[in-house]
């Protein structure tokens, strides 16, 4: 077995068993936090092209630290041996004397000791992987970029450095023999379901939105070879617009199989030749990256069901390195997409490391120059995601670790706002939003201030997990204060609603839904001002539509905040339904119905810019399962949490909602609802025309025909009752 094939089965098997707690007894590959990320989101985002040429992102890379100092203190029983592993160029130190030379194999005494291994690597992050009995590399090592050390006339070392040591970062590298520079996807063959041949080409149809190596079988003969891929037929025929294709030059004497270098996004692919070239067929190696689905959903209407199977393969594709937003274009990081990944991630997969390994990406290092990705708002998406990620997992680790560079980020952030202390645009900022026709974005703009608002309140909890009270006065205080101001600039009594913007001082007239549905969902109006919002923001057609699915997934959202599941529902199906009555495999960027036939493809001023399989097009996912079957943890990590099913006009529903330690499980009916849960506390809050009936639990009445049941994990409950 080759050493890729191993290391693919050492990832896959990592990804099926639970994260390495701080007790562990065997060794896995260690380097700075952050480091491997920014590495890895590096290589993967230089892989972007446009039409053959190389298509780098728009905003500042990072690179590793090319020096790392790692140690750890050990108190052996007995004396040990032990191996080293290094990618890097390195010294070991056994209680601060060096071993000469690059051992592989060092013996450390009995009693208290302190192993230190000092890396350099310009290559790729310095990783060390250390392996004894008890002697193994794991997060509990320390870990610093300069270790600030000094050594006086007579030779004695300083006795204090003022280094900052940071826990070693790790993912899943448990094996010797598969370190992080080695790491790449898993692949897996696949064959084309049509292929019509014509001459000197062939039109070749997968079956689906696909994404992986095209493989050239019986290539032989002397000429060129060129490659158009289509997310649609169209594009894979229009030869001069598509938007990727590849230029093979041959010379081949015999018969030979050829997989090209880069992974493509496809569904149709065009492969034209020339001169005495032959090509026997054309296959692919699909590359993916082995997660576990967790959580599930079925229901009684069959649409929503496919919409619910397209959506899962629609974030799988675009669960890879990292959590992007498309497979075909960008393939790049981009933070407001991947703030809407964790969310589905939560209920899918709960792979907390996807989500990690993305946030650290996005972060990269000091000094911060310019906003996440350029955009105002999705600096501020970035910190909301760490905000959630807390929510749902419990992690601490991650926030105590990051949490100087997420002071850092909100100091610029707070550097940049205006002399009415809100945030505007300045030159360099792009303000986004979302892709919407005529959208203004000059002046105060109101959804940016409540995003900011929610942003300074995640600091201020992570100021408190990273134990510095001053600092979670400070943020709590601004926070508090901001939202005052938005208040007080931007709601409009007569409309009901936060304005759009303000400029130059003064309320614009527009209104539009994005600061609306983001203050509702994160609970920041009264429930008068909420109502006023359904009926005048969010149900109101005459308010501008939206039309992408990042902004339909907060969108829809607030409605199912607001109890409008039945309505929710309906949109699905006319949204995510009319994507695939036009025969869509996974979801797209943008679906604007009064399109017709190729217009569809159009984004960008470019006929095949838009595309067909976009991360935030995946939002069911999250819909049904927090709105749905209703599950929400309350406290960190699922230790508390809601279920509050919502049936919204189906007959019966039933899913699984993963959680740190396993699920949550629901089935649900107009007189019926079966639950069960593996960990935490639980509050069943059911909507039901008689008092609800159960075994072995008390129902408790807290008025308007709304009944709570206590869910204690391990334990299944059946429960009668009679649907409104």
């Amino acid at each position: 077995m080759n050493l890729k094939r191993i290391f693919i089965l050492t990832l896959f098997l990592g990804l099926l068993t639970p994260e390495i707690s701080l007790a562990q007894s065997k060794a896995t590959w260690i380097w700075y936090p952050g480091d491997f990320e920014i590495y890895l989101s590096n290589k993967m985002q230089n892989r972007r092209t446009e039409r053959g040429s190389f298509f780098p992102p728009f905003w500042k890379l990072d690179s590793h630290y090319p020096l790392i100092d790692f140690h750890k203190n050990f108190d052996l029983k007995q004396a040990e041996d032990v191996d080293l592993f290094v990618e890097g160029q390195y010294n070991v130190k056994i209680d601060g004397k060096a071993i000469s030379g690059y051992p592989k194999r060092i013996r450390i005494p009995a009693g208290k000791h302190k192993l230190s291994l000092k890396v350099f690597n310009n290559a790729s992050p310095p990783s060390i992987f250390v392996q004894g009995k008890t002697v193994v590399s794991d997060d509990t090592w320390l870990v610093t970029f300069e270790d600030k050390e000094w050594i006086d006339e007579s030779g004695k070392a300083s006795d204090q450095s003022g280094t900052t040591w940071l826990n070693a970062g790790s993912w899943n590298f448990n094996a010797a023999a598969t370190p992080p520079s080695k790491f790449s996807l898993a692949t897996t063959p696949q064959s084309a379901v049509n292929v019509v041949k014509n001459g000197k080409s062939m039109l070749i149809d997968f079956g689906k939105e696909t994404f992986g190596f095209i493989k050239l079988h019986g290539l032989n003969g002397k000429g060129n070879v060129n490659i158009y891929y289509g997310e649609s037929k169209e594009e894979a025929l229009a030869t001069e617009t598509c938007e990727t294709l590849d230029y093979l030059e041959v010379n081949n004497s015999q018969k030979r199989d050829s997989t090209l270098d880069l992974t493509k996004a496809f569904r149709y692919v065009n492969v034209q030749y020339d001169g005495n070239i032959s090509v026997d067929s054309v296959s692919m190696l699909y590359e993916y990256l082995p997660v576990v689905e967790k959580g599930g959903f079925r229901c009684s209407d069959e649409e929503i069901n496919k919409i619910y199977d397209v959506a899962k393969y629609t974030f799988h594709l675009n669960t890879r390195e990292f959590l992007i937003d498309g497979i075909k274009r960008d393939r790049w990081i981009w933070s407001g997409d991947a703030n809407q990944s964790y969310l589905m991630n939560y209920y899918l997969y709960f792979d907390s490391p996807s989500v990690t390994r993305t946030l650290a990406a996005l972060r990269g290092k000091d000094p911060v120059t310019s906003h996440i990705n350029t955009i105002m708002d999705y600096t501020f998406y970035w910190f909301i995601g760490i905000y959630d990620y807390y929510l749902y997992t419990g992690d601490k680790s991650f926030i105590q670790t990051y949490y100087p560079r997420m002071q850092s980020l909100m100091e610029y952030c707070l550097s940049r706002r205006n002399k009415n202390g809100l945030m505007e645009g300045l030159a360099g900022d792009w303000v986004f939003i979302d892709w919407a026709e005529g959208l203004s974005k000059k002046g105060e703009v109101s959804v940016e201030q409540v995003l900011f608002a929610r942003s300074l309140e995640a600091m201020a909890l992570s100021a408190e997990i990273a134990k510095d009270n001053a600092g979670a006065a400070r943020y709590k205080a601004l926070a508090a204060d901001l939202k005052t101001k938005i208040f007080a600039n931007y709601w409009n009594e007569q409309k009901q609603a936060l304005v759009h913007s303000r400029v130059d001082g003064k309320q614009t007239e527009n209104v539009t839904r994005y600061a609306n549905m983001f203050g509702i969902f994160f609970d920041y109006f009264t429930d008068q001002q909420k109502l006023g919002v359904k009926q005048n923001v969010l149900l109101n057609d005459k308010i501008q539509k939206i039309t992408t699915p990042y902004m339909r997934f907060y969108e829809l959202e607030a409605l199912c905040a607001m109890g409008e599941q039945p309505y929710v529902l309906k949109e699905m199906k006319d949204y995510w339904g009319g994507m695939l009555k036009l025969g869509a495999t996974s979801f797209w960027e943008e679906y604007n119905p009064s399109k017709k036939g190729v217009e569809h493809y159009a984004m960008y001023g470019r006929p095949f810019g838009k595309s067909l399989c976009h991360a935030w097009g995946a939002s069911p996912l999250y819909l049904l399962g927090k709105y749905y079957l209703g599950v929400k943890p309350t406290s960190a990590g699922y230790n508390t949490y809601s279920i509050e099913p919502v049936l919204g006009g189906l007959k019966w529903m039933e899913g699984s909602v993963p959680t740190p330690n396993g699920k949550i499980s629901l089935y649900c009916s107009t007189n019926q609802i079966k639950v069960k849960a593996d960990e935490g506390t639980g509050a069943l809050k059911i909507k039901s025309k008689t008092k609800p009936t159960v075994k072995g639990a008390a129902v408790r009445s807290i008025g308007n025909n709304l009944y709570e049941i206590q869910i204690n994990k391990g334990k299944e409950y059946q429960i009668k009752y009679q649907a409104l």
